[in-house]
């Protein structure tokens, strides 16, 4: 009897796994130009990501992360609360950026709580990526945002079925109207009101299928748009603005297929809106990739087409970045140094965005990145809006 207490002991204890790595990192970017509402030239920033997982039993893991950062340029808060829902405006200064459990019994799978998700299969733009809200602050330079869902995948190798369903609207944080990532025009005066966050909930479906030849899915989603529309209130002598959020639907569908020489991927999505003041559209990608030897090549066309004008005026870098040729490239040097090139050139070059990397490893926690990106075009572009804030920077990180 006290054999198999001993047994049963060691094996809950062996169940029983924790782990941990985090990062802090320091960049800087840095300006040659100033932009009409913004004469900074250099800004800095810094930022402490902790994450840990547990596993007190087979099955069932505990997820979380948080970070901690401050910046030069006011784009973060200067107020001491941990953020949860990500509805601020600034970043916050310290955030809960996941945490949720999840449990594993067979073929499914239940998760609750903050958590990540991604769906889609494009790189370049993932137009079926609706619970993906993402940091929009820089514009070019953005990271995606955690949700509070619950959600629930079952399948095998060849067919997966997965349900999401939020209780509210996480945003995309926007870049700030009183500084250079700014979609409003130079010298408006303007006074915005609190944004008006819709208060019901976000469901979705998703089915995935590994076939012999192509792998392909169908998704549906049902909630609000994460990117804002404004409410415009002309007030001499300027505009009282208040960011909204219409109702969404989408139907979409995305596609891979791997052949001798490239794989092509194909994805789209058509979004309807019971918000009158919201376009209607669709937007679709098509896209082929290949490996070479230490090199990677992504290449294709990203494209939009509105069934219905709405009156709302908005901001969507999403998409901003359609009808355009988009590419990437990366190149492994060795085991610790590589490079990277992107870049987005709107089909009537009216706005061009390209942008070189180089990453090199020193031993085990460092890490340096340098990179350049350059912006140029119309002022009337999406892009070439932009076109004063091309920019050098740098990072440093130490990993533990």
């Amino acid at each position: 009897m006290r054999l198999l207490l001993l047994l049963a002991a060691a094996a809950v204890a062996a169940a029983q796994t924790f782990t941990q790595r985090g990062f802090f990192e320091t960049s800087g970017f840095f300006y040659p130009q100033a932009a009409p509402n913004d004469s900074g030239y250099v800004v800095g920033q810094a930022l402490l990501r902790y994450e840990a997982f547990y596993k007190p039993l087979a099955g069932l893991q505990i997820a979380g992360a948080i970070d901690a950062r401050t910046d030069t340029h006011r784009e973060t808060e200067r107020m001491l609360h941990l953020s949860w829902w990500d509805r601020e405006r600034q970043r916050p200064a310290f955030e809960i950026r996941r945490l949720s459990a999840a449990y594993t019994r067979g073929k499914l799978t239940l998760e609750a709580g903050k958590q990540f998700v991604r769906w889609g299969k494009a790189d370049v733009l993932t137009p079926t990526d609706r619970f993906a809200p993402r940091d929009f602050l820089d514009v070019v330079d953005s990271d995606f945002l955690g949700i509070t869902a619950a959600r629930a995948t079952y399948g095998g190798q060849s067919n997966t079925i997965d349900l999401v369903y939020a209780p509210c609207l996480t945003p995309s944080r926007i870049p700030l109207l009183n500084q250079r990532w700014s979609p409003l025009p130079a010298g408006l005066p303007y006074r915005e009101l609190a944004p008006d966050f819709p208060g019901g909930p976000q469901f979705g479906a998703r089915w995935n299928h590994i076939g012999a030849a192509v792998e392909y899915s169908f998704s549906f989603y049902n909630g609000y748009d994460h990117l804002p529309l404004f409410r415009g209130q002309p007030t001499p002598p300027g505009l009282v603005l208040q960011r909204f959020h219409p109702q969404m639907r989408m139907y979409g569908g995305d596609a891979a297929a791997p052949f001798r020489w490239v794989t092509v991927k194909a994805e789209a999505g058509y979004f309807t809106s019971s918000t009158r003041a919201a376009d209607e559209y669709a937007l679709y990608v098509l896209q082929l990739e290949r490996q070479s030897g230490e090199w990677s090549f992504v290449g294709g066309y990203a494209g939009q087409a509105i069934t219905r004008h709405g009156a709302a005026a908005g901001f969507s870098p999403v998409r901003g970045f359609t009808r355009s040729f988009v590419g990437r490239a990366g190149y492994t040097i060795d085991v610790n140094r590589s490079l990277a090139f992107e870049g987005v050139a709107r089909q009537n070059f009216h706005g061009v965005w390209l942008r070189a990397e180089y990453s090199q490893a020193f031993g085990q926690h460092w890490r340096g990145t340098a990179s350049f990106a350059w912006i140029t075009g119309s002022d009337t572009d999406f892009i070439g809006q932009f076109h004063r804030n091309s920019h050098a920077a740098g990072a440093w990180r130490y990993s533990f």
